[in-house]
């Protein structure tokens, strides 16, 4: 059962869900020793495949395809892959890019696809574990094959050791399945959430738009990105890519300051794997205290503002 993981890179840079993903088939290979590759379309195919080396991985697949490759590229790309190297798991980070082409891949390659798993197993068949309906279940995937998107922060990166074998792919593009092709990259927001050490969220106890500035001046203070629950981001108060939870970004920062968040089941899915949870909020049975390591029972309106000043001196 050859194990393919997918790297992403953005803006000429490899990714770190890249490694993690690799790490993610490593542990799926060991319970049976099979063989693990890594795929990288596009970019600087060469540094790229520098830093995905490591040990555990037998081989990393390079495929020059432009500076950004398309949706349509990458399937067409990795599915004459996965047949070359007969490949029966591919992992792909669960991230805005996987989750463009991943549903496509599997139904090129007529497979189930299985998204944001947190574990994998291989000791009975493949066997996934996810969130669903609130609880973890751990599926069981007939015939063994499969498409899987990685929940990020779940697996720890693979350290870069220059031990895997590299291979240039030439793939076989028909330009006319090309559909689309990318001509430019507009950033929204250059925070980079999912890697971020020291992430501030703000919830709807905020009450207001206009009170944002204190959460803003508490991440500047400490250094951190700012990310919201549901409410603000529904309201129109932050984007959309700043959203923390089962419907927006999974984070594993080092510390996680949760201001003015009550800690639904939804939120709480995308920062259980935090170092350091930190909750303020003024009612003392708010779920998000069940989770965190320190809490602070108080009006926000003046604890944050403290705590900046005790930051900043």
């Amino acid at each position: 059962m050859t194990v393919l993981t997918v790297a992403e890179h953005r803006d000429g840079r490899l990714r770190d869900v890249s490694r993690r993903a690799q790490t993610a088939g490593r542990e799926l290979a060991a319970a049976n020793g099979a063989p693990v590759h890594t795929a990288v379309v596009g970019g600087d195919t060469e540094q790229f495949a520098a830093e995905l080396a490591c040990d555990g991985v037998d081989v990393v697949h390079t495929a020059a395809e432009g500076a950004v490759s398309s949706h349509d590229v990458s399937v067409q790309v990795l599915s004459q892959l996965v047949a070359d190297i007969d490949a029966r798991v591919v992992l792909v980070p669960h991230t805005p890019t996987g989750l463009d082409y991943a549903p496509a891949l599997a139904a090129r390659l007529d497979w189930p696809i299985v998204t944001d798993a947190v574990g994998l197993g291989a000791e009975d068949g493949l066997t996934v574990t996810r969130e669903l309906d609130g609880r973890w279940t751990t599926l069981t995937v007939a015939g063994g094959r499969a498409v899987v998107t990685l929940r990020p922060g779940e697996w720890p990166p693979a350290e870069v050791t220059g031990d895997s074998e590299r291979r240039a792919f030439a793939a076989d593009i028909d330009d006319a399945a090309v559909r689309a092709t990318v001509t430019g990259v507009e950033v929204i927001d250059a925070t980079e959430l999912a890697d971020a050490d020291v992430v501030v969220a703000v919830g709807r106890g905020i009450g207001a738009e206009a009170h944002l500035n204190l959460v803003f001046d508490l991440a500047e203070a400490v250094g951190g990105t700012v990310a919201a629950s549901g409410p603000p981001v529904k309201r129109g108060w932050l984007p959309p890519e700043r959203q923390v939870g089962q419907s927006g970004t999974t984070v594993a920062p080092d510390v996680y300051i949760a201001v003015g968040i009550s800690g639904t089941a939804q939120h709480l899915a995308g920062v259980r794997d935090s170092d350091t949870v930190v909750a303020v909020n003024s009612d003392p049975a708010a779920p998000i205290f069940d989770t965190a390591d320190y809490g602070i029972v108080g009006d926000l309106f003046d604890i944050v503002p403290a705590l900046t000043a005790a930051v900043t001196g």
